[in-house]
């Protein structure tokens, strides 16, 4: 199927499936924005609710080559609307709570009981929203020993297990170089929001959904805490598998891939290709049980017979024989490669300062309702007057507003 084929019956005049609903946000940093962003991505009207100096992510480096704009920033507040509002104050509280009585999912991620404390906890919207389908993201949920606790991605990524099987075998706990824990959560708060949201529209009932990043984890890691909480305890591998072997990190004459064997009959077909045609049915190489038993002889094996090749080479020759492999690419070579391209994974995208940068963009794609990054990541406030004037307030009452700090 070529991309004309898979859109050909798009619509072109909704900016996604989730055209209109609307999305209170007030979020910082990463799990809580990402999530807003999925939300935005699909085609909900997200509104990024921020204090009058913006959040902490329009701050972080790096800011983008050639831009005064943060990479997280840019990233997880694209397609967005930003409203500035001090929600500590109670003339910030009543104009969010006239926004949330008309939207219908509110998204936070503070630790538990900072928005009740501002009075925006769930029952203060759920009092002027009753079915309003209420997001709240952190690091250890809304009840639990834990729940006061701070919690940032790399406490989940550690408390979950995650870190102890991750690195190399002699290494120590490595956490993982992107904001793994926070992405999972966002990643559930918006299938939480959606599947509360279709409950909604059937019954009529809202409904305060509760995401743990240490429980994103959790879910996330294949079933390892069930053999955990049984006496199993999995032991770090690093790039290697219990179940296939060969697979590893291996050095080609140009750069590094990463290859293996899954299957027995891809082994077969291995094992020719690798110029060692007796080992196919050799009981001791030919089922997985042999081949793990005499895993380091399977390892030099391949390892030699792809030294001796390019990447691109050993990428032609295994793949048409359908023996899995990757070639190890930086992002740089990522971003430039045609089937990254093709599936419109970065889309150039003009920012808040007039600079432009490929963003990266939605990876569902919908063969009715396209999706895609329709606008960049918004100046702070820059959309605060048209908001409010969606309910009702005038010019002169926001510089009145202005002029008090509120906005």
């Amino acid at each position: 199927m070529t991309k004309a084929q898979f859109y050909r019956r798009a619509r072109t005049d909704l900016p996604g499936p989730l055209a209109g609903v609307r999305v209170l946000e007030v979020t910082t940093t990463w799990a809580g924005p990402i999530c807003g962003a999925v939300l935005a991505d699909l085609g909900a009207d997200v509104i990024k609710v921020e204090i009058p100096s913006g959040e902490v992510a329009r701050r972080l480096p790096p800011l983008l080559p050639g831009s005064s704009v943060s990479f997280m920033h840019a990233t997880a507040n694209r397609n967005k609307r930003s409203l500035t509002l001090d929600l500590r104050r109670k003339e910030g509280r009543d104009i969010c709570l006239k926004l949330a009585a008309r939207s219908d999912v509110f998204l936070e991620n503070f630790t538990p009981g900072v928005l009740e404390g501002y009075g925006l906890g769930y029952e203060d919207v759920r009092a002027v929203k009753p079915d309003i389908v209420y997001v709240s993201i952190s690091g250890w949920g809304q009840f639990g020993p834990y729940r006061e606790r701070v919690g940032y991605d790399p406490l989940a990524q550690a408390f979950s297990g995650f870190m102890s099987l991750n690195g190399e075998p002699d290494g120590k706990p490595t956490k993982t170089p992107t904001f793994l824990a926070d992405d999972l959560a966002g990643l559930h708060g918006a299938i939480g929001a959606l599947a509360a949201l279709r409950h909604r529209d059937r019954t009529g009932e809202g409904q305060h959904v509760d995401v743990a990043m240490l429980d994103g984890m959790l879910f996330q890691s294949n079933g390892l805490p069930t053999l955990g909480a049984m006496g199993v305890e999995p032991t770090r591998m690093g790039n290697q598998f219990g179940f296939a072997v060969p697979a590893n990190v291996y050095k080609c004459k140009d750069g590094m891939v990463y290859a293996g064997v899954l299957l027995d009959s891809q082994w077969k077909r291995l094992a020719e290709i690798i110029g060692h045609p007796e080992l196919a049915e050799d009981p001791n190489f030919a089922t997985l049980k042999g081949r793990a038993s005499a895993r380091d002889a399977c390892d030099a094996l391949f390892a030699a017979w792809l030294a001796e090749r390019s990447r691109a080479e050993a990428i032609e020759i295994l793949s048409r024989a359908g023996i899995p492999i990757a070639p190890i690419n930086r992002y740089g070579e990522v971003a430039r490669d045609p089937h990254v391209r093709e599936r419109d994974m970065l889309v150039p995208t003009i920012l808040e300062d007039g600079s432009q940068a490929p963003i990266t963009g939605p990876a569902v794609k919908f063969s009715r309702t396209p999706t895609t990054v329709r606008s960049g990541a918004p100046a702070l406030g820059q959309h605060t007057e048209e908001i409010l004037a969606e309910i009702g307030l005038d010019s002169e009452t926001c510089s009145k507003l202005r002029e008090a700090g509120i906005i």
